[in-house]
Protein backbone atom coordinates (compact mmCIF):
# COMPACT_ATOMS: atom_id res chain seq x y z
CA UNK A 1 0.00 0.00 0.00
CA UNK A 2 1.70 3.75 -1.15
CA UNK A 3 1.44 5.88 2.06
CA UNK A 4 1.41 9.57 1.14
CA UNK A 5 3.77 11.86 2.48
CA UNK A 6 2.14 14.89 4.36
CA UNK A 7 2.62 17.88 2.67
CA UNK A 8 3.32 20.83 4.79
CA UNK A 9 1.59 24.56 4.08
CA UNK A 10 4.14 27.71 4.10
CA UNK A 11 3.15 31.42 3.78
CA UNK A 12 5.38 34.60 2.92
CA UNK A 13 3.43 37.29 4.10
CA UNK A 14 4.81 40.71 2.21
CA UNK A 15 3.23 44.44 2.37
CA UNK A 16 2.78 43.57 -1.43
CA UNK A 17 1.82 40.39 -1.88
CA UNK A 18 1.22 36.83 0.07
CA UNK A 19 3.34 33.73 -1.53
CA UNK A 20 1.58 30.64 -0.76
CA UNK A 21 3.14 27.30 -1.01
CA UNK A 22 2.93 23.62 -0.59
CA UNK A 23 5.07 20.95 -0.38
CA UNK A 24 8.32 19.51 0.95
CA UNK A 25 10.85 21.20 0.18
CA UNK A 26 12.32 22.60 -3.51
CA UNK A 27 11.84 20.62 -5.17
CA UNK A 28 7.87 19.78 -5.17
CA UNK A 29 6.86 23.07 -3.94
CA UNK A 30 3.66 24.63 -5.54
CA UNK A 31 2.98 28.23 -5.23
CA UNK A 32 0.15 30.95 -5.53
CA UNK A 33 0.43 34.40 -5.46
CA UNK A 34 -2.33 36.67 -3.85
CA UNK A 35 -1.95 40.79 -3.67
CA UNK A 36 -2.09 41.90 -0.28
CA UNK A 37 -5.12 44.04 -0.29
CA UNK A 38 -7.55 44.07 2.85
CA UNK A 39 -6.82 41.53 5.67
CA UNK A 40 -10.24 39.78 4.90
CA UNK A 41 -9.71 39.64 1.17
CA UNK A 42 -6.29 38.42 1.55
CA UNK A 43 -6.90 35.66 4.00
CA UNK A 44 -10.15 34.48 1.93
CA UNK A 45 -7.95 34.30 -0.92
CA UNK A 46 -5.33 31.94 1.38
CA UNK A 47 -7.55 29.99 2.79
CA UNK A 48 -9.18 28.65 -0.48
CA UNK A 49 -5.59 27.88 -0.97
CA UNK A 50 -4.96 25.34 1.19
CA UNK A 51 -8.44 24.17 1.46
CA UNK A 52 -7.77 23.37 -2.16
CA UNK A 53 -4.26 22.27 -1.08
CA UNK A 54 -4.37 20.06 2.35
CA UNK A 55 -1.48 20.69 4.85
CA UNK A 56 -0.67 18.99 7.67
CA UNK A 57 0.64 22.19 9.21
CA UNK A 58 1.26 25.47 8.37
CA UNK A 59 3.85 28.30 8.36
CA UNK A 60 3.94 32.42 8.42
CA UNK A 61 6.76 34.16 7.50
CA UNK A 62 5.33 37.72 8.07
CA UNK A 63 5.99 41.47 7.52
CA UNK A 64 5.63 43.14 10.55
CA UNK A 65 5.52 44.25 13.17
CA UNK A 66 4.82 41.22 14.58
CA UNK A 67 3.80 39.50 18.52
CA UNK A 68 6.20 36.36 18.50
CA UNK A 69 5.66 36.50 22.43
CA UNK A 70 3.62 32.82 22.79
CA UNK A 71 2.58 33.84 26.63
CA UNK A 72 1.40 37.25 25.02
CA UNK A 73 -2.82 37.85 24.44
CA UNK A 74 -1.10 39.14 20.92
CA UNK A 75 0.83 36.37 19.98
CA UNK A 76 0.51 35.74 16.21
CA UNK A 77 -0.74 39.54 15.19
CA UNK A 78 0.96 42.08 13.22
CA UNK A 79 1.23 44.63 15.33
CA UNK A 80 1.77 48.53 14.41
CA UNK A 81 2.28 48.20 11.02
CA UNK A 82 2.19 51.06 8.29
CA UNK A 83 0.33 49.21 5.95
CA UNK A 84 -3.13 50.01 5.90
CA UNK A 85 -5.73 48.19 7.55
CA UNK A 86 -3.30 45.69 8.78
CA UNK A 87 -3.02 46.87 12.43
CA UNK A 88 -3.56 44.31 14.99
CA UNK A 89 -4.54 41.68 12.20
CA UNK A 90 -4.94 38.04 14.25
CA UNK A 91 -2.90 36.35 11.32
CA UNK A 92 -2.22 33.34 13.08
CA UNK A 93 -5.78 32.90 14.74
CA UNK A 94 -7.82 33.39 11.83
CA UNK A 95 -5.74 30.89 9.68
CA UNK A 96 -5.92 28.47 12.59
CA UNK A 97 -9.34 28.91 12.97
CA UNK A 98 -10.03 27.86 9.25
CA UNK A 99 -7.37 25.37 8.96
CA UNK A 100 -7.23 23.55 12.31
CA UNK A 101 -3.87 22.77 11.60
CA UNK A 102 -0.38 23.50 13.95
CA UNK A 103 0.91 26.61 12.61
CA UNK A 104 4.62 28.42 12.92
CA UNK A 105 4.63 32.21 13.12
CA UNK A 106 7.84 34.03 12.54
CA UNK A 107 9.17 37.36 11.04
CA UNK A 108 9.56 37.43 6.90
CA UNK A 109 13.88 37.40 7.81
CA UNK A 110 13.59 34.96 10.27
CA UNK A 111 11.72 32.78 7.31
CA UNK A 112 14.23 33.17 4.78
CA UNK A 113 17.69 32.95 7.05
CA UNK A 114 15.80 29.47 7.92
CA UNK A 115 15.04 28.52 4.14
CA UNK A 116 18.37 29.54 3.50
CA UNK A 117 19.63 27.33 6.20
CA UNK A 118 17.57 24.42 5.48
CA UNK A 119 18.32 24.37 1.46
CA UNK A 120 20.22 27.60 0.43
CA UNK A 121 23.61 29.12 0.70
CA UNK A 122 23.84 28.58 4.91
CA UNK A 123 23.15 24.94 3.90
CA UNK A 124 24.74 23.15 7.37
CA UNK A 125 25.55 26.58 9.20
CA UNK A 126 24.33 26.93 12.55
CA UNK A 127 25.14 30.81 13.07
CA UNK A 128 24.27 33.46 9.43
CA UNK A 129 22.38 36.29 9.07
CA UNK A 130 20.29 37.30 6.29
CA UNK A 131 19.35 40.94 5.29
CA UNK A 132 16.98 42.45 3.00
CA UNK A 133 17.99 45.77 1.24
CA UNK A 134 14.64 47.26 -1.03
CA UNK A 135 11.82 48.97 0.35
CA UNK A 136 13.24 48.81 4.14
CA UNK A 137 16.18 47.08 5.38
CA UNK A 138 14.98 43.86 7.81
CA UNK A 139 16.98 41.08 8.90
CA UNK A 140 16.58 37.84 10.29
CA UNK A 141 20.06 35.69 12.27
CA UNK A 142 19.93 32.35 13.11
CA UNK A 143 22.88 31.69 16.30
CA UNK A 144 23.21 27.75 17.33
CA UNK A 145 20.68 27.15 14.74
CA UNK A 146 17.56 29.07 16.63
CA UNK A 147 16.49 32.22 14.58
CA UNK A 148 16.52 35.01 17.40
CA UNK A 149 13.57 36.81 19.27
CA UNK A 150 14.10 37.87 22.36
CA UNK A 151 11.92 41.51 23.68
CA UNK A 152 10.46 41.45 20.40
CA UNK A 153 12.36 40.35 17.33
CA UNK A 154 15.30 42.14 15.64
CA UNK A 155 15.20 45.22 14.21
CA UNK A 156 18.65 45.12 12.04
CA UNK A 157 17.52 48.16 9.43
CA UNK A 158 17.49 49.99 12.53
CA UNK A 159 20.68 50.21 13.45
CA UNK A 160 22.55 53.58 14.31
CA UNK A 161 25.20 53.75 11.75
CA UNK A 162 27.93 56.77 11.10
CA UNK A 163 26.47 59.63 8.51
CA UNK A 164 29.00 60.13 6.16
CA UNK A 165 30.18 63.61 6.06
CA UNK A 166 30.08 63.96 2.64
CA UNK A 167 26.53 62.59 2.56
CA UNK A 168 24.19 65.81 2.77
CA UNK A 169 21.20 63.53 2.64
CA UNK A 170 19.95 63.79 5.83
CA UNK A 171 17.88 60.20 5.69
CA UNK A 172 14.35 59.13 5.61
CA UNK A 173 13.68 57.02 8.82
CA UNK A 174 10.37 58.80 10.67
CA UNK A 175 11.52 57.22 13.40
CA UNK A 176 15.49 57.64 13.27
CA UNK A 177 16.22 59.61 10.64
CA UNK A 178 19.73 58.52 9.29
CA UNK A 179 19.79 54.94 10.71
CA UNK A 180 20.96 52.06 8.34
CA UNK A 181 17.28 51.78 6.63
CA UNK A 182 16.97 55.72 6.63
CA UNK A 183 20.34 55.85 4.32
CA UNK A 184 20.84 52.86 2.39
CA UNK A 185 17.17 51.31 1.53
CA UNK A 186 15.52 51.74 -1.68
CA UNK A 187 14.04 54.97 -1.00
CA UNK A 188 16.87 56.58 0.34
CA UNK A 189 18.92 55.83 -2.94
CA UNK A 190 15.95 57.23 -5.18
CA UNK A 191 15.44 60.19 -2.81
CA UNK A 192 19.05 61.12 -2.80
CA UNK A 193 20.02 60.61 -6.27
CA UNK A 194 16.72 61.16 -8.23
CA UNK A 195 16.48 57.58 -9.82
CA UNK A 196 15.82 54.28 -8.19
CA UNK A 197 18.46 51.97 -7.77
CA UNK A 198 17.70 49.57 -10.83
CA UNK A 199 18.23 53.27 -12.85
CA UNK A 200 21.69 53.80 -11.58
CA UNK A 201 24.31 52.60 -13.81
CA UNK A 202 27.90 50.82 -11.79
CA UNK A 203 29.83 53.18 -12.27
CA UNK A 204 27.88 55.68 -10.17
CA UNK A 205 28.97 57.40 -6.84
CA UNK A 206 25.68 56.25 -5.30
CA UNK A 207 27.40 52.60 -5.36
CA UNK A 208 30.68 53.11 -3.33
CA UNK A 209 28.04 55.04 -0.78
CA UNK A 210 25.94 52.29 -0.25
CA UNK A 211 28.32 49.85 0.10
CA UNK A 212 29.71 51.99 2.88
CA UNK A 213 26.61 51.60 4.62
CA UNK A 214 26.34 48.35 4.50
CA UNK A 215 29.39 47.21 5.00
CA UNK A 216 29.28 49.64 8.24
CA UNK A 217 25.86 47.62 9.09
CA UNK A 218 27.72 44.34 8.93
CA UNK A 219 30.94 44.57 10.76
CA UNK A 220 28.13 46.13 13.45
CA UNK A 221 26.66 42.62 13.02
CA UNK A 222 29.86 40.85 12.76
CA UNK A 223 30.79 41.85 15.70
CA UNK A 224 27.90 41.56 18.08
CA UNK A 225 26.92 38.03 16.57
CA UNK A 226 29.53 36.82 15.11
CA UNK A 227 27.80 34.62 11.94
CA UNK A 228 29.79 32.55 9.70
CA UNK A 229 27.78 33.98 6.58
CA UNK A 230 26.02 36.57 5.59
CA UNK A 231 23.48 36.63 3.16
CA UNK A 232 21.98 39.92 0.74
CA UNK A 233 18.72 39.90 -0.84
CA UNK A 234 16.14 41.96 -1.81
CA UNK A 235 16.07 44.85 -4.50
CA UNK A 236 18.80 46.87 -4.06
CA UNK A 237 20.87 43.71 -4.07
CA UNK A 238 19.97 42.93 -7.70
CA UNK A 239 23.35 44.60 -8.85
CA UNK A 240 25.94 42.25 -9.20
CA UNK A 241 28.84 44.80 -8.95
CA UNK A 242 27.46 45.90 -5.17
CA UNK A 243 29.17 42.88 -3.99
CA UNK A 244 32.31 43.21 -4.33
CA UNK A 245 32.58 46.70 -3.58
CA UNK A 246 30.42 45.69 -0.28
CA UNK A 247 33.69 43.05 0.98
CA UNK A 248 36.34 45.38 -0.15
CA UNK A 249 34.82 47.98 2.22
CA UNK A 250 34.10 45.65 5.15
CA UNK A 251 37.60 44.52 4.44
CA UNK A 252 38.62 48.01 5.38
CA UNK A 253 35.87 48.93 7.90
CA UNK A 254 36.88 45.50 10.09
CA UNK A 255 40.93 46.30 9.90
CA UNK A 256 41.77 43.07 10.26
CA UNK A 257 39.79 43.18 14.23
CA UNK A 258 38.58 39.34 13.41
CA UNK A 259 41.33 37.24 12.82
CA UNK A 260 39.14 34.22 11.11
CA UNK A 261 40.21 32.36 7.87
CA UNK A 262 36.73 32.65 6.71
CA UNK A 263 36.80 36.70 6.92
CA UNK A 264 40.80 37.12 5.95
CA UNK A 265 40.56 35.00 2.71
CA UNK A 266 37.14 33.96 1.96
CA UNK A 267 35.07 37.40 1.73
CA UNK A 268 33.29 35.91 -1.57
CA UNK A 269 31.49 33.14 0.96
CA UNK A 270 31.08 35.02 3.43
CA UNK A 271 29.20 37.98 2.06
CA UNK A 272 27.34 36.57 -0.70
CA UNK A 273 23.72 36.71 -2.14
CA UNK A 274 20.85 33.59 -1.53
CA UNK A 275 20.47 30.84 -3.53
CA UNK A 276 16.60 30.50 -2.72
CA UNK A 277 16.06 33.92 -4.59
CA UNK A 278 12.01 34.60 -4.25
CA UNK A 279 11.33 31.80 -2.81
CA UNK A 280 13.85 31.86 0.17
CA UNK A 281 10.49 33.05 2.54
CA UNK A 282 8.24 30.55 1.45
CA UNK A 283 10.57 27.48 2.33
CA UNK A 284 11.51 29.06 5.27
CA UNK A 285 7.85 28.99 6.12
CA UNK A 286 7.77 25.65 5.56
CA UNK A 287 10.65 25.27 8.19
CA UNK A 288 8.20 26.71 10.62
CA UNK A 289 5.57 24.61 9.53
CA UNK A 290 7.53 21.13 10.07
CA UNK A 291 9.02 22.60 13.83
CA UNK A 292 5.18 23.94 15.06
CA UNK A 293 3.58 20.21 13.55
CA UNK A 294 6.80 18.84 15.92
CA UNK A 295 5.34 21.08 18.87
CA UNK A 296 2.20 19.65 18.59
CA UNK A 297 3.42 15.78 18.64
CA UNK A 298 5.55 15.99 21.16
CA UNK A 299 2.60 17.71 23.18
CA UNK A 300 4.83 20.93 23.80
CA UNK A 301 4.14 24.74 23.83
CA UNK A 302 1.38 27.00 21.47
CA UNK A 303 2.44 26.71 18.23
Amino acid sequence: MHILKSMLGGIEAGGTKFVCGVGGGPDDLEIAQFPTTSPEETLDKVIGFFKQHPASALGIASFGPVDLDVSSSSYGHITSTPKAGWSNCDLVGELKRALRVPVGFDTDVNGAVLGEARWGAARGLHDAVYITIGTGIGGGALVGGRVIHGLVHPEMGHLRIPHDIRDSYAGNCPFHGDCFEGLAAGPAIQARWGKPARELPADHPAWPLEAHYIALGLVNLTVALSPRRFLLGGGVMQQPHLFALIREEFAKLLNGYVRHRDILDGLDEYIQPPQLGSQAGVLGALVLAEKAEQRQADGGMRA
